[in-house]
């Protein structure tokens, strides 16, 4: 199911034609306009079900911290507990993409950064782990139901779905 939904959010994306992604890598590094206009979003994510649970499994819950631009870009800072329990951070960056199918509140959201926490013996857990580090990437689908609160549900690999709040400081 999930396979499916990522094939058609790309699928739309596609259509958008190529304006919709980097346009260049000094449109994404431009300070200035990290520093301009924007907001700032703060997220919690209470709980994320895995889909093959396991005894070994707890609760995973996360806060966010994140510097959306108007040109889609965003920046952000996640503290979370993993899995296994172990405190753990992604650091990342991606893109808000909003009207999808029409639908103005209808979001997609990819981000890609840096993972750090899975150490010891739940270090090969995540792929490309070295010394707890290790890269990152996420894709959600959200709904943003007024100017400052939205919802997205973010798929983690082929392990989970997390369910995630935020409020937009505009």
């Amino acid at each position: 199911m999930s396979a499916t939904l990522l094939l058609h959010t790309a699928c739309a994306l596609a259509a958008e034609g190529p304006g919709l992604m980097l346009r260049s890598w000094n449109e994404a590094t431009d300070m200035a306009a990290w520093k301009g206009e924007g907001y700032w979003r703060a997220a919690v994510a209470p709980f994320a079900p895995h889909f093959r649970p396991s005894d070994e499994h707890q609760n995973v819950y996360a806060v966010a911290l994140e510097r959306q631009r108007p040109d889609r870009w965003l920046a952000g800072f996640s503290a979370f507990s993993n899995s296994f329990g172990q405190p753990s951070a992604y650091a990342y960056v991606g893109q808000r993409h909003t009207g999808l199918w029409g639908q103005e509140p209808l979001y997609f959201q990819w981000s890609a950064g840096i993972l750090y926490g899975y150490v010891g013996k739940y270090k090969n857990k995540v792929a490309l782990n070295v010394g707890g580090f290790a890269p990152g990437a996420l894709v959600g689908l959200g709904w943003q139901f007024n100017r400052h609160a939205s919802a997205t549900v973010h798929l983690l690999g082929d392990a989970a779905v997390m369910f995630q709040f935020a409020w937009d400081y505009r």
